[in-house]
């Protein structure tokens, strides 16, 4: 038996092989969890069905994170197969590509700004609130995040400020929900090559950089962020709440590089 059999998993934001929430999907079904996902529209229906059935799931809903009536019909339509619960992942982030390119002061603009934080940060609450019903305690909420939101990184821009607020989400959420024996908690994941990744300018330059800089020396897989993940999801983790694990080869302990002799 795997640390997640028995439990239902809602995965958020699966969008190719390539994305961490693959990675995640894939962990979750090898430790026995039944899943369900989302998709955000046509374009991606077919692929996230595909890759539902090869987990064993025919359950997918469309879903954009931008409007609450779509997400509290997910929870309508998912409370038809599930009485409740266990684990849902939101694995969402989005600014537009003009943002991610250049200085922070510059490109940015209102806009963006609020479309930013939209989806990647508030949309994380507004999924708690359709679920609230269908949750109960021992549920856990997982969200991911990047070091953007600590440390100014190049191009990153709007999303670290989007990132930021989505690591006070995980603890104003924690402790919203905590009395309720709901779980909330974030995965911050080194840079891994993804569909949403591939928007920042000079990203191939920061995944080399980051593989020269780590402790590890390397980037770290989907697979090992999936592998966190279903940790944090089960019930292994049961007196974890409110953190931001880091999963990225160390890369956030380091001030720099090590220095040439």
């Amino acid at each position: 038996m795997g640390i997640l059999s028995g439990k239902k998993a809602l995965i958020v934001g699966v969008a190719s092989k390539h994305s961490i929430a693959y990675g995640i999907a894939e962990a979750f079904a090898r430790e026995g969890a039944e899943l369900a996902f989302t998709y955000q529209n046509e374009k991606l229906q077919s692929r996230v069905e595909k890759f539902a059935d090869q987990w064993g799931s025919q359950l997918t809903f469309p879903c954009d994170v931008a409007s609450d009536e779509q997400i509290d019909a997910v929870f309508t339509e998912l409370n038809k197969h599930w009485d409740n619960i266990d684990i849902i992942i939101h694995a969402v982030g989005y600014a537009p590509a003009h943002e991610l390119d250049g200085n922070y002061v510059d490109v940015t603009t209102r806009d963006g700004f609020r479309i930013a934080h939209d989806i990647s940060s508030y949309s994380f609450v507004a999924l708690a609130k359709g679920a609230r019903k269908m949750m109960h305690e021992g549920s856990s909420l997982l969200t991911l995040s990047y070091l953007g939101a600590e440390r100014v990184l190049q191009n990153y821009n709007v999303m670290g400020l989007a990132k930021a607020s989505l690591e006070a989400n995980v603890r104003y959420m924690a402790a919203s929900l905590g009395r309720e024996g709901i779980r909330v908690n974030g995965i911050s994941a080194g840079p891994i090559k993804t569909l949403a990744a591939s928007g920042i300018k000079s990203f191939r330059r920061m995944l080399a950089e980051n593989a020269k800089q780590a402790p590890l020396r390397r980037n770290v897989t989907t697979e090992e962020v999936g592998n966190a993940a279903a940790f944090m999801s089960s019930d292994l983790a049961s007196g974890i709440t409110g953190e931001i694990l880091y999963v990225d080869g160390g890369f956030n302990i380091t001030g720099m590089s090590e220095l040439e002799s």
